[in-house]
């Protein structure tokens, strides 16, 4: 049977002071407003909604996702990282940004973060695939940094080629777009002072959402080094921290 970690009576209803002048206190400044609004949002064609509510193992996705959002709302990260799309292997299974089944787990002690000692569940039949790799190179990068962002992606549902689930394909320009409010709503949430886009993609995206930000090498494909080596003058000049 499924196991869904426990929330505490009455929800989750973090808002952070703003850091960027933004008004702040609406509903869906809300982390549990915010996980609402994203599961209630049907797929486009060729995409998967892993919140919605059309399968029950998506429960323990919304479960996890709302865990990861209070843990990082108790660390007040003032940086946002903008990914991509969550993988068929990462995200797409665990409903966590920038994971797979091995990282929600066993967690990231170094940052007291996500593993099953501090909620997190994974779903009942998950898929015979092999863990994101993507998500392993982020988070040593991070403990090596000792830089805890909140992670998210331009396109936070799954793009997948036709008729074949378990692949992944970048977003278009206009889901992207369709899902800008995701990445400002989470602006909002926490206390954000920088943006920066992780790849091209993302960095397409919030320029179409008229925003002007550092972008670094998305560590995917070889990208660790780079990736490791944008985020590094960006601490040391204190533009993110």
């Amino acid at each position: 049977m499924t196991k869904v970690p426990q929330t505490r009576p009455g929800g989750t209803c973090y808002v952070a002071p703003m850091g960027n002048g933004r008004a702040s206190g609406s509903s869906h400044d809300t982390i549990d407003a915010f996980v609402a609004r994203l599961a209630s949002i049907p797929p486009g064609p060729n995409s998967v909604n892993m919140f919605d509510r059309s399968h029950a193992a998506n429960e323990v996705r919304r479960s996890n996702l709302t865990r990861y959002l209070e843990q990082l709302a108790e660390r007040r990260p003032s940086t946002l990282l903008v990914g991509e799309a969550p993988g068929y292997r990462g995200m797409r299974i665990t409903g966590v940004p920038f994971t797979n089944a091995t990282i929600l787990e066993r967690g990231i002690p170094h940052f007291d973060l996500l593993g099953a000692a501090n909620g997190y569940a994974l779903p009942d039949q998950l898929p015979p695939v092999a863990a994101e790799p993507t998500a392993t190179v982020m988070w040593t990068t991070l403990i090596e940094l000792d830089f805890l962002p909140v992670l998210w992606s331009a396109f936070p549902l799954h793009p997948h080629r036709p008729g074949d689930p378990l692949s992944n394909r970048t977003p278009t320009g206009r889901e992207a777009a369709a899902w800008s409010w995701s990445w400002q709503a989470l602006e909002r949430i926490f206390p954000i002072r920088a943006v920066v886009a992780v790849g091209n993609v993302a960095a397409r995206a919030l320029a179409t959402s008229g925003r002007a930000v550092p972008r670094v090498r998305h560590p995917a494909h070889g990208g660790r080094a780079e990736f490791a080596s944008g985020l590094r003058p960006l601490l040391d000049d204190g533009v993110i921290a």
